[in-house]
């Protein structure tokens, strides 16, 4: 096509491009569809014909030196129902007008690379790949319900409010990569409700200015590790990766997007539901949230060597709430949450959780979640003795006013160390759980003194032994001669003046030992007690 000016209208138009030529200069929309639904879907294999058809280069020409606009008009290109032949490649360009995109089909990639828009919409577009690599929007970048047959690129991209891809269908690019967006910046809100993968999604480094909604979304990559890749994302106000109440869906799915999807579900019955659902690995590593990461009926499809890697995120609140995964691992190792939200089944099983270093302060279970759950959730994910988990939990049991709890967790850290002992010290502790479980139960260290107190007094009333020195003992008292023996450290001034022998020497000496015993195993609980004071 020879270079013309912009203010002229170029000879060799079709006449659909001079239809969209004429409403770029009014900025009304252009509208070459055939108002046939069945005929106008950009994704069915239907051939469109010439009198729908335009130019990438004509389309470029508008959008970077286009015409100026009518009298008391704003320029802008809002075509619809158009097939766009031919590369569009924008790349380095300047994009001033106003540009939406609706229901329309590109049959080359798009190149947006380094390109500078007001706003971007594309709707419902049919894309064989988008290459928008440090793109700069002063407003909204929109690609919803578009497919994309190579991925989405968008690494380094600085969206000046909102990005929305709500319903696209995105399937992998050479690479691999469904959506690559590494180092993006959002300033305002990221919202993915609906979406659907094939492919690796990389968030890697990127920053969203308020929250990031993935609710209902579908993320697959049977090619690859990781469905979702976003080590050391910023989100500053809350990441759902949460299920999304379909019912609660409004307004006409054929104007501009936003329009109304439904919020996270509250639980009722008969309602339609679309989980988020991740099928393949998830890694949030390092990431930082301001509010809270919700996976609300989340749903992970793993194989056994992938992982819901979350180590090391800070967030006021998680929460764990969906399905726990049949195969692979959850980890949160380093993790440092305020609250935890979450529930017994949201957890997998033996061997498949790492909570090292896990850190949280508060816990709001959701539905039943008992005591006798939370240690075999502490025992799940420590297939080797570690007394950082349990002590974190008994803190949060105590700081919550649930001192009776706490003391049930450290009793069963105690269990579990001793299964580590070697067999001696394995045998004392075993002792020390029977007698006064290891001082976290003092009531018992009181009803056996009292059991051997009792025992002791009625062996002792059998028999009146003789004094050592006559004249010189005190009144005989069984029950005071009893007490003197099992308290170790206590004089009651009955020991020492009476001949024992045989038999009753030897109950004298059981008696001892077993004080002995007694004062030992309390003097460690109260150790233990004051350390926690």
């Amino acid at each position: 096509m020879a270079e013309v000016r912009t203010d002229v209208e170029p000879v060799d138009l079709t006449e659909a491009e001079r239809l969209m030529w004429e409403a770029f200069r009014l900025g009304r929309v252009c509208d070459l569809s055939s108002r046939i639904p069945a005929q106008d879907d950009p994704m069915s294999d239907r051939t469109w014909g010439p009198e729908r058809t335009v130019r990438a280069d004509v389309v470029g020409l508008l959008l970077l030196h286009g015409p100026p606009p009518l009298p008391g008009r704003v320029s802008s290109l809002k075509l619809r129902g158009a097939l766009i032949t031919g590369r569009l490649d924008l790349s380095g360009g300047t994009v001033e007008p106003y540009v939406e995109l609706q229901s329309c089909r590109f049959d080359q990639e798009v190149q947006l690379s380094e390109t500078r828009f007001g706003t971007l919409r594309m709707i419902s577009c049919a894309i064989p790949r988008l290459d928008a690599a440090r793109l700069h929007t002063e407003g909204d970048l929109h690609l919803p319900r578009c497919r994309v047959a190579r991925g989405i690129r968008l690494t380094d991209a600085q969206i000046g409010t909102d990005l929305l891809i709500s319903q696209a269908v995105l399937q992998r690019d050479g690479k691999g990569k469904a959506l690559s967006a590494d180092g993006m910046s959002v300033a305002q809100d990221f919202q993915g409700e609906l979406l659907r993968t094939y492919g690796e999604v990389s968030l890697r480094g990127a920053k969203i200015g308020v929250s990031m909604s993935l609710r209902g979304a579908t993320l697959a990559n049977p090619y690859g590790r990781r469905a979702l890749n976003a080590p050391q994302l910023t989100v500053e106000r809350t990441l759902y990766l949460t299920s999304i109440a379909l019912d609660a869906a409004t307004g006409d799915p054929t104007s501009t997007p936003p329009f109304g999807l439904g919020q996270t579900p509250v639980p009722t019955r008969g309602g339609r539901v679309r989980r988020f659902e991740c099928r393949g690995g998830l890694r949030l590593d390092d990431g930082r949230f301001g509010d809270a990461v919700d996976f609300y009926g989340a749903r992970f499809v793993l194989a056994e060597d992938q992982e819901v890697s979350l180590r090391r995120i800070q967030t006021p609140e998680f929460r764990f709430v969906g399905e726990g995964p049949e195969r692979g691992r959850v980890v949160v190792s380093g993790a440092k949450v305020v609250k935890l939200v979450d529930q017994s089944t949201s957890w997998p099983g033996p061997g498949r959780l790492s909570i090292e270093g896990f850190v949280y302060e508060n816990l709001a279970p959701r539905g039943h979640f008992p005591l006798g759950r939370r240690l075999a959730w502490l025992e799940a994910a420590t297939p080797e003795y570690s007394p950082e988990p349990y002590e974190r939990l008994a803190s949060v049991l105590r700081t919550s006013g649930e001192d009776a709890d706490a003391r049930e967790v450290l009793l069963a850290k105690q269990r579990r160390r001793r299964r580590t002992l070697p067999p001696a010290a394995k045998l004392w502790g075993h002792l020390q759980d029977w007698t006064v479980a290891y001082g976290y139960r003092p009531g018992r260290a009181a009803m056996w003194m009292a059991v051997l107190w009792a025992a002791g007094a009625l062996l002792f009333a059998q028999h009146e032994p003789p004094e050592i020195k006559p004249g010189e003992s005190p009144a005989w008292n069984p029950t005071l001669f009893a007490l003197d023996l099992l308290l170790p450290v206590i004089d009651l001034g009955q020991q020492g003046f009476w001949r024992l022998t045989g038999p009753w020497q030897w109950g004298a000496a059981a008696l001892v030992v077993l004080g002995w015993i007694l004062a030992t195993t309390v003097a460690a609980g109260a150790s233990r007690l004051l350390r926690r004071g």
